[in-house]
């Protein structure tokens, strides 16, 4: 089959390098063109990405379309408000083997988004049934399962055309909600059950950086070693992704947060690195400012570095399998099992105010930067926690929590510099 984004992954991979990729979209075809040609040329292994827009998120494809009418900048590119001319146009000449692009989104309903990438000509998206609905929006969850495993089917169709298609899991990124990591190894696993069940046969689990690196090390290596038990038989690679809370308001804070996030990837065998950018507390970054955040992560990841002390277990793989067997238990269905966990409680996000989501666990940062739990609720990792009620946030302690990496990411770049590393 000719070489698919996984493929490309994977081949980067056993060639020594870390695959780095920007989060870019612009809403203006030349522009849009011109930020995956600059990814491209960056002095690094990369993919592309084409980032939509919230009208586009949303489904709300008529008021995209009025944007693009009317020459309106929007977030992102709004692939389905432009024709597929203009998109192809876009690609032609920039995607293929040696360079295939990736559609991020943000969708808990994405069939148009699918469709229309499908038609461009791509093969690569993210998401997932939970991933992609609670933390955005109010679509009820069996609703999200069902168009995604429409979805799923759509995408798995490609196949037939000569090429593999990929599709990653966001599952890893319910960081926003404070999410200790058992929670995050655990529905990235789940999801890629989910697309597996669908006809997806190479998929990436995500993992989002953290408040400590050695917990985050703890977590990376339990999704990996869960995934290999659980998807056995197909392809499969771990990417990483930059800090997604509050980002730090220093430059040096900013790249001293990206080299930390690459020599997680590296100390533990993931293969690619979703960057973010110093402009990200101030702005959306410009193409510069994405190749900026490309090369240095390149480069720490290749910069010689101490290796790290040997992996302390405290209990996160027990904890993430503990949950996934739970919930496969419920149904030989993976869509229909976790509309039941959710409804029982034994998947349960803090914060979130999704009305599918019963919002009975709590979690807090403690003093070491590791993300713990003060409420459990129903889920069914009672007897693997060590659930601390006295660690219960109050407002002030939600809002320290939330800036606790801005904070110590800027200290650490002043204090010790970027090329020095350091740990938080």
């Amino acid at each position: 089959m000719t070489a698919s984004f996984g493929g490309f992954v994977k081949q980067a991979q056993r060639a020594g390098a870390l695959v780095v990729q920007p989060r870019m979209g612009m809403s203006s075809p030349p522009l849009m063109r011109a930020g995956l040609l600059a990814t491209k040329r960056a002095a690094a292994t990369t993919v592309g990405t084409i980032t939509l827009d919230s009208y586009t998120r949303l489904g709300d494809n008529e008021s995209a379309r009025a944007a693009v009418a009317a020459g309106a900048e929007l977030n992102g590119y709004p692939i389905v408000a432009h024709d597929i001319a203009t998109t192809r146009t876009v690609l032609d000449g920039i995607a293929g083997p040696d360079f295939p692009v990736q559609v991020r989104h943000g969708s808990p309903n994405p069939r148009r988004i699918v469709a229309a990438l499908i038609e461009a000509g791509l093969h690569a998206t993210e998401g997932g049934p939970v991933s992609y609905c609670l933390p955005y929006g109010r679509e009820p969850l069996h609703n999200s399962v069902a168009n995604w495993a429409r979805c799923c089917e759509l995408l798995a169709g490609v196949r037939d055309t000569g090429v593999e298609p990929h599709l990653e899991t966001f599952g890893g990124c319910l960081m926003g909600q404070l999410c200790p990591p058992s929670v995050l190894v655990a529905m990235s696993v789940l999801e890629g059950m989910f697309f597996r069940q669908h006809g997806i046969r190479s998929v990436s689990l995500s993992y989002a950086q953290q408040t400590n690196v050695d917990q985050d090390r703890e977590a990376v290596l339990a999704l990996r070693r869960l995934a290999a038990e659980r998807l056995p038989d197909i392809d499969w690679h771990v990417v990483i992704y930059a800090y997604m809370g509050v980002h730090p308001r220093t430059p040096a804070g900013a790249a001293w947060l990206l080299a930390q996030a690459a020599r997680l990837a590296v100390h533990t065998g993931a293969a690619r690195l979703v960057v973010k950018t110093a402009a990200e507390a101030y702005r959306i970054p410009s193409i510069a400012d994405n190749v900026r955040a490309l090369e240095s992560a390149a480069a720490a990841s290749r910069a010689p570095v101490e290796e790290p002390d040997a992996c302390v277990d405290t209990g996160v793989y027990a904890e993430a399998r503990a949950l996934v067997d739970a919930v496969a238990r419920l149904s030989d269905d993976v869509g229909r099992a976790l509309v039941h966990a959710f409804r029982q409680g034994y998947l349960d996000i803090p914060y979130c105010l999704h009305p599918d989501n019963l919002g009975r666990t709590r979690s807090y940062v403690d003093t070491t930067g590791r993300l713990r739990w003060s409420h459990v609720g129903s889920m069914p990792i009672h007897d693997v926690a060590e659930p601390d009620s006295s660690g219960e946030l109050t407002s002030a302690g939600l809002l320290a929590a939330l800036s606790y990496v801005e904070l110590q990411a800027d200290a650490a770049g002043l204090l010790t510099g970027v090329s020095k590393g350091g740990a938080r």
